[in-house]
């Protein structure tokens, strides 16, 4: 009978450490996809866009070559927009299966959905842009995609 009970406490524990350590994993993901989606914006906050550059998915670095978007990101926010900067915040992380960036391209397996919120103030007045990122893992690192379907 005491051999039985010690045999189900140990049964109980090592299943609680699993569905700690399972957690804890999940966890885990969301704050490495959440963290790798505000170092994008850090990097574009600071105009330092060949950085930001570096963490694109493959998917989206055929979409801008590093040049061509390091040019059109300043011209667009900082001659355009009339701003230097701009501030931001990003929402709860979401886990996504199966995502597809643009109709015709593969699915990703798995990625998760960051809700960023980006306020501007420059000679148009104040204004903020949101938008959904999608991070994923490409051999090992996180990489950012941008929400192309219509």
């Amino acid at each position: 009978m005491m051999q039985q009970k010690k045999i189900l406490l140990a049964v109980v524990i090592i299943l609680g450490l699993g569905v700690l350590v399972f957690v804890l994993l999940n966890q885990s993901e969301d704050r490495q996809a959440k963290s790798i989606v505000e170092e994008f914006y850090l990097y574009e906050q600071d105009g330092a866009f060949s950085e930001s550059w570096k963490l694109f998915h493959p998917k989206m670095e055929e979409k801008f070559n590093k040049g061509h978007y390091i040019q059109d990101r300043a011209h667009v926010f900082m001659n355009h927009f009339g701003v230097t900067t701009f501030s931001f915040e990003l929402g709860s992380v979401k886990k996504v299966k199966d995502w597809v960036m643009e109709e015709g391209t593969e699915a990703i397996g798995e990625a998760f959905v960051v809700p960023v919120y980006k306020t501007y103030k420059g000679k148009y007045g104040n204004f903020t842009i949101s938008q959904d990122v999608y991070a994923t893992k490409v051999d090992g690192e996180w990489k950012i995609l941008w929400d192309y379907n219509k």
